[in-house]
Protein backbone atom coordinates (compact mmCIF):
# COMPACT_ATOMS: atom_id res chain seq x y z
CA UNK A 1 0.00 0.00 0.00
CA UNK A 2 1.54 3.33 -1.07
CA UNK A 3 1.72 6.41 1.13
CA UNK A 4 -1.19 8.29 -0.47
CA UNK A 5 -3.48 5.28 -0.23
CA UNK A 6 -2.59 4.89 3.44
CA UNK A 7 -3.45 8.55 4.00
CA UNK A 8 -6.84 8.09 2.36
CA UNK A 9 -7.60 5.12 4.60
CA UNK A 10 -6.58 7.07 7.73
CA UNK A 11 -8.71 10.06 6.73
CA UNK A 12 -11.70 7.88 5.96
CA UNK A 13 -11.34 5.85 9.15
CA UNK A 14 -11.17 8.91 11.41
CA UNK A 15 -14.06 10.57 9.58
CA UNK A 16 -16.25 7.49 9.85
CA UNK A 17 -15.23 7.02 13.49
CA UNK A 18 -16.41 10.48 14.55
CA UNK A 19 -19.50 10.29 12.36
CA UNK A 20 -20.41 6.90 13.85
CA UNK A 21 -19.76 8.20 17.37
CA UNK A 22 -22.01 11.22 16.86
CA UNK A 23 -24.69 9.03 15.30
CA UNK A 24 -24.67 6.60 18.23
CA UNK A 25 -24.84 9.47 20.73
CA UNK A 26 -27.76 10.94 18.80
CA UNK A 27 -29.67 7.65 18.57
CA UNK A 28 -29.25 7.11 22.30
CA UNK A 29 -30.26 10.65 23.31
CA UNK A 30 -32.42 12.16 20.53
CA UNK A 31 -35.48 12.32 22.82
CA UNK A 32 -33.55 14.52 25.26
CA UNK A 33 -31.98 17.09 22.93
CA UNK A 34 -34.49 19.75 23.98
CA UNK A 35 -34.72 18.79 27.63
CA UNK A 36 -34.33 21.54 30.20
CA UNK A 37 -34.59 21.79 33.96
CA UNK A 38 -36.91 23.92 36.06
CA UNK A 39 -34.87 25.70 38.73
CA UNK A 40 -35.45 24.37 42.25
CA UNK A 41 -34.94 27.88 43.58
CA UNK A 42 -34.63 31.41 42.27
CA UNK A 43 -30.92 31.66 41.53
CA UNK A 44 -29.88 35.29 41.63
CA UNK A 45 -28.14 36.27 38.41
CA UNK A 46 -26.26 39.23 36.97
CA UNK A 47 -25.43 39.60 33.26
CA UNK A 48 -22.32 41.45 32.04
CA UNK A 49 -22.21 42.87 28.52
CA UNK A 50 -18.83 44.10 27.22
CA UNK A 51 -19.15 46.74 24.52
CA UNK A 52 -16.68 48.41 22.20
CA UNK A 53 -18.05 50.50 19.34
CA UNK A 54 -21.32 48.60 19.49
CA UNK A 55 -23.65 51.51 18.87
CA UNK A 56 -25.57 49.59 16.18
CA UNK A 57 -26.76 46.78 18.43
CA UNK A 58 -26.20 47.57 22.10
CA UNK A 59 -29.61 49.15 22.73
CA UNK A 60 -31.43 46.13 21.30
CA UNK A 61 -29.25 43.78 23.35
CA UNK A 62 -30.09 45.68 26.54
CA UNK A 63 -33.79 45.68 25.69
CA UNK A 64 -33.84 41.94 24.93
CA UNK A 65 -32.14 41.05 28.20
CA UNK A 66 -34.31 43.49 30.18
CA UNK A 67 -37.41 41.74 28.84
CA UNK A 68 -36.23 38.34 30.11
CA UNK A 69 -38.96 36.41 31.92
CA UNK A 70 -36.51 35.09 34.52
CA UNK A 71 -37.36 36.75 37.87
CA UNK A 72 -33.91 36.08 39.35
CA UNK A 73 -32.15 38.45 36.93
CA UNK A 74 -31.14 41.18 39.37
CA UNK A 75 -28.71 43.28 37.40
CA UNK A 76 -27.49 43.94 33.87
CA UNK A 77 -24.04 45.52 33.76
CA UNK A 78 -22.94 47.08 30.49
CA UNK A 79 -19.22 47.80 30.26
CA UNK A 80 -18.08 50.40 27.76
CA UNK A 81 -14.47 49.63 26.87
CA UNK A 82 -13.70 53.27 25.96
CA UNK A 83 -15.57 53.17 22.66
CA UNK A 84 -14.76 55.74 19.98
CA UNK A 85 -18.37 55.92 18.75
CA UNK A 86 -21.46 56.99 20.69
CA UNK A 87 -21.99 53.62 22.42
CA UNK A 88 -21.52 55.07 25.90
CA UNK A 89 -24.10 57.81 25.32
CA UNK A 90 -26.62 55.22 24.13
CA UNK A 91 -25.96 53.11 27.22
CA UNK A 92 -26.49 56.07 29.57
CA UNK A 93 -29.81 56.82 27.90
CA UNK A 94 -30.83 53.18 28.35
CA UNK A 95 -29.85 53.39 32.01
CA UNK A 96 -32.65 55.89 32.50
CA UNK A 97 -35.19 53.44 31.06
CA UNK A 98 -34.25 50.15 32.73
CA UNK A 99 -34.03 49.83 36.52
CA UNK A 100 -31.81 46.76 36.46
CA UNK A 101 -29.23 48.40 34.22
CA UNK A 102 -25.85 49.60 35.47
CA UNK A 103 -23.53 51.33 32.98
CA UNK A 104 -19.80 51.46 33.72
CA UNK A 105 -16.72 52.37 31.72
CA UNK A 106 -13.24 50.89 31.92
CA UNK A 107 -10.49 53.31 33.04
CA UNK A 108 -8.76 52.63 29.73
CA UNK A 109 -9.37 50.44 26.72
CA UNK A 110 -8.52 46.84 27.60
CA UNK A 111 -8.05 45.78 23.99
CA UNK A 112 -10.17 42.63 24.26
CA UNK A 113 -13.54 41.36 25.43
CA UNK A 114 -12.00 39.44 28.35
CA UNK A 115 -10.72 42.63 29.97
CA UNK A 116 -14.09 44.35 29.79
CA UNK A 117 -15.84 41.22 31.06
CA UNK A 118 -13.55 40.95 34.07
CA UNK A 119 -14.03 44.62 34.85
CA UNK A 120 -17.81 44.22 34.76
CA UNK A 121 -17.59 41.08 36.89
CA UNK A 122 -16.07 43.12 39.73
CA UNK A 123 -19.54 44.67 40.23
CA UNK A 124 -21.26 41.28 40.56
CA UNK A 125 -22.12 39.59 43.88
CA UNK A 126 -24.96 37.28 42.80
CA UNK A 127 -24.74 33.48 42.90
CA UNK A 128 -24.66 33.24 39.11
CA UNK A 129 -22.86 35.46 36.63
CA UNK A 130 -23.64 35.54 32.93
CA UNK A 131 -22.12 37.20 29.89
CA UNK A 132 -23.55 38.36 26.59
CA UNK A 133 -22.19 40.18 23.53
CA UNK A 134 -23.17 43.67 22.44
CA UNK A 135 -24.70 42.24 19.25
CA UNK A 136 -26.45 39.22 20.80
CA UNK A 137 -30.23 39.07 21.18
CA UNK A 138 -31.55 36.33 23.52
CA UNK A 139 -35.15 35.17 23.39
CA UNK A 140 -37.34 36.18 26.30
CA UNK A 141 -37.21 32.71 27.89
CA UNK A 142 -33.53 31.94 27.13
CA UNK A 143 -32.23 32.48 30.67
CA UNK A 144 -35.17 30.59 32.20
CA UNK A 145 -34.26 27.58 30.05
CA UNK A 146 -30.66 27.66 31.33
CA UNK A 147 -30.54 28.25 35.08
CA UNK A 148 -32.25 24.97 36.01
CA UNK A 149 -29.14 23.02 35.03
CA UNK A 150 -27.47 24.52 38.10
CA UNK A 151 -29.72 22.30 40.24
CA UNK A 152 -26.87 19.82 39.79
CA UNK A 153 -24.15 21.05 42.18
CA UNK A 154 -21.48 19.66 39.85
CA UNK A 155 -22.47 21.98 36.99
CA UNK A 156 -20.16 24.95 36.69
CA UNK A 157 -21.43 26.56 33.47
CA UNK A 158 -24.35 26.51 31.05
CA UNK A 159 -24.32 27.86 27.53
CA UNK A 160 -26.97 28.57 24.90
CA UNK A 161 -27.79 27.80 21.28
CA UNK A 162 -26.64 30.57 18.94
CA UNK A 163 -28.35 31.22 15.60
CA UNK A 164 -27.62 33.81 12.93
CA UNK A 165 -30.02 36.73 12.73
CA UNK A 166 -28.84 38.51 9.57
CA UNK A 167 -29.32 36.31 6.54
CA UNK A 168 -29.52 38.80 3.68
CA UNK A 169 -26.17 37.95 2.10
CA UNK A 170 -24.80 34.67 0.85
CA UNK A 171 -21.92 34.44 3.34
CA UNK A 172 -24.27 34.95 6.29
CA UNK A 173 -26.68 32.34 4.91
CA UNK A 174 -23.88 29.79 4.85
CA UNK A 175 -22.87 30.77 8.38
CA UNK A 176 -26.49 30.23 9.43
CA UNK A 177 -26.11 26.58 8.43
CA UNK A 178 -22.77 26.41 10.23
CA UNK A 179 -24.17 27.80 13.49
CA UNK A 180 -27.07 25.34 13.49
CA UNK A 181 -24.75 22.40 12.93
CA UNK A 182 -22.38 23.67 15.63
CA UNK A 183 -25.23 23.90 18.16
CA UNK A 184 -26.45 20.41 17.30
CA UNK A 185 -23.02 18.76 17.58
CA UNK A 186 -22.26 20.74 20.75
CA UNK A 187 -25.40 19.27 22.31
CA UNK A 188 -24.19 15.79 21.36
CA UNK A 189 -20.87 16.61 23.02
CA UNK A 190 -22.85 17.58 26.10
CA UNK A 191 -24.23 14.06 26.46
CA UNK A 192 -20.66 12.80 26.99
CA UNK A 193 -19.54 15.78 29.12
CA UNK A 194 -17.34 17.13 26.33
CA UNK A 195 -18.64 20.65 25.61
CA UNK A 196 -15.45 22.56 24.84
CA UNK A 197 -16.71 26.16 24.70
CA UNK A 198 -19.26 28.37 26.43
CA UNK A 199 -20.17 30.88 23.76
CA UNK A 200 -19.94 34.66 24.04
CA UNK A 201 -23.53 35.54 23.04
CA UNK A 202 -25.00 34.02 26.23
CA UNK A 203 -23.37 31.83 28.86
CA UNK A 204 -23.84 31.58 32.65
CA UNK A 205 -21.33 30.50 35.32
CA UNK A 206 -21.32 29.86 39.05
CA UNK A 207 -19.82 33.03 40.45
CA UNK A 208 -17.78 31.12 43.05
CA UNK A 209 -16.04 29.21 40.26
CA UNK A 210 -15.59 32.34 38.18
CA UNK A 211 -13.86 34.04 41.11
CA UNK A 212 -11.83 30.93 41.94
CA UNK A 213 -10.29 30.80 38.46
CA UNK A 214 -9.87 34.60 38.50
CA UNK A 215 -12.18 35.21 35.56
CA UNK A 216 -11.26 35.22 31.91
CA UNK A 217 -7.71 34.93 30.62
CA UNK A 218 -7.07 38.37 29.11
CA UNK A 219 -4.10 37.08 27.10
CA UNK A 220 -6.18 34.47 25.27
CA UNK A 221 -7.85 35.44 21.99
CA UNK A 222 -10.74 33.05 22.69
CA UNK A 223 -11.47 33.61 26.35
CA UNK A 224 -14.73 31.65 26.06
CA UNK A 225 -12.87 28.47 25.05
CA UNK A 226 -10.13 28.93 27.64
CA UNK A 227 -12.50 29.44 30.57
CA UNK A 228 -14.44 26.32 29.58
CA UNK A 229 -11.29 24.18 29.53
CA UNK A 230 -10.32 25.73 32.86
CA UNK A 231 -13.66 24.77 34.39
CA UNK A 232 -13.57 21.24 32.94
CA UNK A 233 -9.99 20.69 34.12
CA UNK A 234 -11.20 21.29 37.70
CA UNK A 235 -13.82 18.55 37.46
CA UNK A 236 -16.93 20.70 36.85
CA UNK A 237 -19.55 19.90 34.25
CA UNK A 238 -20.74 22.13 31.40
CA UNK A 239 -24.17 21.93 29.74
CA UNK A 240 -25.99 23.51 26.81
CA UNK A 241 -29.70 24.29 26.64
CA UNK A 242 -31.00 23.98 23.09
CA UNK A 243 -34.16 25.88 24.02
CA UNK A 244 -32.11 28.86 25.18
CA UNK A 245 -31.92 30.57 21.81
CA UNK A 246 -29.87 33.69 21.21
CA UNK A 247 -29.38 35.41 17.87
CA UNK A 248 -26.14 37.00 16.78
CA UNK A 249 -24.93 39.14 13.91
CA UNK A 250 -22.64 37.17 11.60
CA UNK A 251 -19.95 38.85 9.46
CA UNK A 252 -21.24 39.87 6.04
CA UNK A 253 -17.86 40.58 4.48
CA UNK A 254 -15.19 37.98 3.79
CA UNK A 255 -12.41 40.10 5.31
CA UNK A 256 -14.27 40.46 8.61
CA UNK A 257 -15.19 36.77 8.61
CA UNK A 258 -11.57 35.75 7.98
CA UNK A 259 -10.31 38.03 10.76
CA UNK A 260 -12.83 36.53 13.19
CA UNK A 261 -11.87 32.96 12.29
CA UNK A 262 -8.15 33.74 12.50
CA UNK A 263 -8.71 34.96 16.04
CA UNK A 264 -10.79 31.90 16.95
CA UNK A 265 -8.17 29.46 15.69
CA UNK A 266 -5.17 31.32 17.10
CA UNK A 267 -6.95 31.43 20.47
CA UNK A 268 -7.63 27.71 20.19
CA UNK A 269 -3.91 27.08 19.68
CA UNK A 270 -3.17 29.19 22.77
CA UNK A 271 -5.63 27.09 24.76
CA UNK A 272 -4.20 23.77 23.59
CA UNK A 273 -0.67 24.81 24.56
CA UNK A 274 -1.87 26.12 27.93
CA UNK A 275 -3.57 22.82 28.79
CA UNK A 276 -1.16 20.44 27.06
CA UNK A 277 -0.46 18.69 30.37
CA UNK A 278 -4.08 17.50 30.41
CA UNK A 279 -3.57 15.40 27.26
CA UNK A 280 -4.66 11.79 27.94
CA UNK A 281 -4.55 12.45 31.67
CA UNK A 282 -7.70 13.96 33.10
CA UNK A 283 -11.37 13.37 32.30
CA UNK A 284 -13.01 14.16 28.99
CA UNK A 285 -10.83 17.20 28.40
CA UNK A 286 -7.76 14.98 28.22
CA UNK A 287 -9.27 11.85 26.69
CA UNK A 288 -11.64 13.35 24.13
CA UNK A 289 -11.69 17.15 23.73
CA UNK A 290 -7.93 17.59 23.44
CA UNK A 291 -7.41 14.69 20.97
CA UNK A 292 -10.45 15.81 18.97
CA UNK A 293 -9.11 19.33 18.56
CA UNK A 294 -5.59 18.27 17.70
CA UNK A 295 -6.58 15.50 15.27
CA UNK A 296 -9.07 17.76 13.48
CA UNK A 297 -6.45 20.46 12.97
CA UNK A 298 -3.71 18.07 11.89
CA UNK A 299 -6.02 16.33 9.43
CA UNK A 300 -7.27 19.67 8.14
CA UNK A 301 -3.79 20.98 7.38
CA UNK A 302 -2.50 17.66 6.07
CA UNK A 303 -5.63 17.15 4.00
CA UNK A 304 -5.27 20.55 2.37
CA UNK A 305 -1.67 19.75 1.50
CA UNK A 306 -2.65 16.38 0.07
CA UNK A 307 -5.48 17.88 -1.96
CA UNK A 308 -3.20 20.63 -3.29
CA UNK A 309 -0.59 18.03 -4.24
CA UNK A 310 -3.09 15.85 -6.11
CA UNK A 311 -4.65 18.76 -8.00
CA UNK A 312 -1.23 20.20 -8.92
CA UNK A 313 0.02 16.79 -10.01
CA UNK A 314 -3.09 16.17 -12.11
CA UNK A 315 -2.96 19.55 -13.83
CA UNK A 316 0.76 19.23 -14.49
CA UNK A 317 0.35 15.72 -15.89
CA UNK A 318 -2.51 16.82 -18.14
CA UNK A 319 -0.53 19.79 -19.35
CA UNK A 320 2.55 17.72 -20.17
CA UNK A 321 0.58 14.91 -21.82
CA UNK A 322 -1.45 17.38 -23.87
CA UNK A 323 1.68 19.25 -24.96
CA UNK A 324 3.35 15.96 -25.94
CA UNK A 325 0.26 14.71 -27.81
CA UNK A 326 -0.07 17.89 -29.81
CA UNK A 327 3.62 17.84 -30.68
CA UNK A 328 3.53 14.18 -31.67
CA UNK A 329 0.17 14.57 -33.45
CA UNK A 330 -1.41 11.73 -31.44
CA UNK A 331 -4.79 11.44 -29.71
CA UNK A 332 -5.01 13.34 -26.45
CA UNK A 333 -7.61 10.93 -25.02
CA UNK A 334 -8.58 7.42 -26.06
CA UNK A 335 -11.55 5.39 -24.87
CA UNK A 336 -9.36 2.67 -23.33
CA UNK A 337 -7.78 5.34 -21.12
CA UNK A 338 -11.09 5.82 -19.34
CA UNK A 339 -11.57 3.46 -16.40
CA UNK A 340 -15.01 2.95 -14.87
CA UNK A 341 -14.11 0.34 -12.24
CA UNK A 342 -14.74 1.79 -8.78
CA UNK A 343 -12.05 1.30 -6.12
CA UNK A 344 -12.47 0.53 -2.42
CA UNK A 345 -11.34 4.06 -1.60
CA UNK A 346 -14.00 5.47 -3.91
CA UNK A 347 -16.66 3.35 -2.21
CA UNK A 348 -15.60 4.49 1.26
CA UNK A 349 -15.43 8.09 0.09
CA UNK A 350 -18.95 8.04 -1.34
CA UNK A 351 -20.26 6.28 1.77
CA UNK A 352 -18.70 8.86 4.07
CA UNK A 353 -19.98 11.73 1.93
CA UNK A 354 -23.53 10.34 1.82
CA UNK A 355 -23.63 9.71 5.57
CA UNK A 356 -22.21 13.16 6.22
CA UNK A 357 -24.94 14.82 4.14
CA UNK A 358 -27.66 12.79 5.89
CA UNK A 359 -26.22 13.68 9.30
CA UNK A 360 -26.18 17.39 8.45
CA UNK A 361 -29.72 17.29 7.09
CA UNK A 362 -30.88 15.65 10.30
CA UNK A 363 -29.05 18.28 12.35
CA UNK A 364 -30.69 21.09 10.38
CA UNK A 365 -34.06 19.44 10.89
CA UNK A 366 -33.64 20.04 14.61
CA UNK A 367 -33.84 23.77 13.91
CA UNK A 368 -37.51 23.44 12.98
CA UNK A 369 -38.38 24.84 16.36
CA UNK A 370 -37.18 28.08 14.73
CA UNK A 371 -39.42 27.46 11.73
CA UNK A 372 -39.23 30.95 10.29
CA UNK A 373 -35.50 30.46 9.86
CA UNK A 374 -35.53 26.83 8.81
CA UNK A 375 -37.73 27.45 5.78
CA UNK A 376 -35.07 29.66 4.22
CA UNK A 377 -32.50 26.86 4.09
CA UNK A 378 -31.98 25.17 0.74
CA UNK A 379 -29.91 22.32 -0.65
CA UNK A 380 -27.70 24.66 -2.69
CA UNK A 381 -26.56 26.51 0.45
CA UNK A 382 -25.78 23.19 2.15
CA UNK A 383 -23.74 22.02 -0.85
CA UNK A 384 -21.74 25.26 -0.85
CA UNK A 385 -21.21 24.91 2.89
CA UNK A 386 -19.89 21.35 2.63
CA UNK A 387 -17.83 21.59 -0.57
CA UNK A 388 -16.61 25.18 -0.59
CA UNK A 389 -16.98 26.83 2.81
CA UNK A 390 -15.42 23.97 4.80
CA UNK A 391 -12.44 23.86 2.44
CA UNK A 392 -11.54 27.38 3.58
CA UNK A 393 -10.96 26.22 7.15
CA UNK A 394 -7.58 24.53 6.62
CA UNK A 395 -6.37 27.71 4.91
CA UNK A 396 -7.59 29.78 7.85
CA UNK A 397 -5.88 27.38 10.26
CA UNK A 398 -2.54 27.69 8.48
CA UNK A 399 -2.87 31.47 8.58
CA UNK A 400 -3.75 31.21 12.28
CA UNK A 401 -0.57 29.24 12.95
CA UNK A 402 1.37 32.02 11.26
CA UNK A 403 -0.47 34.63 13.34
CA UNK A 404 0.30 32.66 16.50
CA UNK A 405 3.97 32.14 15.56
CA UNK A 406 4.35 35.90 15.11
CA UNK A 407 2.76 36.40 18.56
CA UNK A 408 0.14 38.59 16.93
CA UNK A 409 -2.55 38.57 19.61
CA UNK A 410 -4.44 41.58 18.28
CA UNK A 411 -8.16 41.52 17.68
Amino acid sequence: MDFLTSCYFVFTFIGLYYLSLFTLIYLHNFKHIYDWKKPKKEYELSIVIPCYNGADGIEKTIRQLSESDYPGLKKIIVVDDCSTDNSYEIMKECEKKYKKLLVVQTPKNTGNAAGAKNYGASFVETELIGFSDDDAYPNKDAISKMVGFFNNPKVGAVTSRVLVQNRNKFISKVQSIEYKLIAFTRKLFGFIDAIYVTNGPLSIYRNEIFKEIKGFDEKNLTEDIEITWNILSRGWKVHISMLATVYTTAPEKFKIWAKQRLRWNAGGIQTILKYKKEFLRKGMIGWFIFPYFVSAWILGIFGLGLLTYRITRYLLTQYLSTTYSIGAETAILRMNDIAFSPSVLFFFGITFLTLGILFNLNALAHSRKESEHFKKENVFDLIIYMFVYLLLYPIILIASLYKFARKDYSW
